[in-house]
C-alpha cells in the first residue's frame, strides 16, 4: 500500500463513519419522522429528544460518540505501524467533518459535541472525562444543551494541555472553534433570551 494514500484513506474512514445520520435512522425506524422537520431539525440526540423519545436520544448520544471513537480506533488497527498522532487526527478530523457534512443529507449534518466527546475518549482519554465532566455540569447548570456543549468542547484544549496531552492540544481547539461556530444560532438566542431548555418541544 502506498504510504502516501494512507492520510487520504484514513480521513475517508473517519468521514464515513462519522457521516452516518444514526439520528434521522434511530427515528424513522421507531416511527417517529423525519426528525429535519421536528424542533431545531438538528440530526443530534438533543432534537432526537424533543421527540418525546428518550431511549431514541440516548442511543444517538451514544452512536454519534461512538462513531467519532471507531474511526480513530479503525485506523490505528489498520495502520498500526503509522499509528500517530498525525493517522488519529485524521481519522478524528474525517468522523468530526463526517458528521457535520453527511453526503447521504445533503451536507447539513450535526453540530458535533457527541461526536468529539467520542474523539476525546478515543483520543486521550482523561481529556474525555475532564469533558464529560464538564458537559455535564455546565447542562445542569444552564438547562440548556447548546451552553453544556459548547462550554465542555472549549474545555478540551485546555484539559489537553493540562494532562499531558499537548499534541493534540491544536486538534481539539480546531474542533471547538468549528463546534462553537455551528451553534451560532444557538448564541443568538441565548442573547435574545430564547433559546429554548432541554426537554422543551420548541
Amino acid at each position: 500500500m502506498p504510504s502516501w494514500s494512507v492520510p487520504l484513506e484514513a480521513l475517508l474512514l473517519g468521514y464515513l463513519l462519522g457521516s452516518i445520520p444514526f439520528g434521522v435512522i434511530l427515528t424513522r425506524i421507531a416511527g417517529a419522522g423525519d426528525l429535519r422537520q421536528i424542533g431545531s431539525g438538528n440530526i443530534g440526540a438533543t432534537n432526537v429528544l424533543r421527540t418525546g423519545r428518550k431511549g431514541l436520544a440516548a442511543a444517538t448520544l451514544l452512536l454519534d460518540g461512538a462513531k467519532g471513537a471507531v474511526a480513530i480506533l479503525i485506523a490505528g488497527a489498520i495502520w498500526p505501524e503509522l499509528r500517530g498522532p498525525d493517522l488519529l487526527s485524521l481519522a478524528a478530523l474525517g468522523a468530526f467533518f463526517g458528521h457535520l457534512f453527511p453526503v447521504w443529507l445533503g451536507f447539513k449534518g450535526g453540530k458535533g459535541v457527541a461526536t468529539l466527546l467520542g474523539i476525546a475518549l478515543a483520543l486521550a482519554w482523561p481529556v474525555g472525562l475532564v469533558f464529560a465532566g464538564v458537559w455535564l455540569s455546565a447542562l445542569y447548570l444552564s438547562k440548556r444543551s447548546s451552553v453544556g456543549g459548547m462550554v465542555a468542547a472549549l474545555s478540551t484544549p485546555l484539559a489537553a494541555l493540562g494532562l499531558g496531552f499537548g499534541g493534540y492540544a491544536p486538534l481539539f481547539l480546531g474542533l471547538a472553534l468549528v463546534c462553537v461556530f455551528k451553534h451560532a444560532d444557538n448564541i443568538r438566542r441565548l442573547i435574545a433570551g430564547t433559546e429554548p431548555k432541554v426537554g422543551s418541544k420548541s
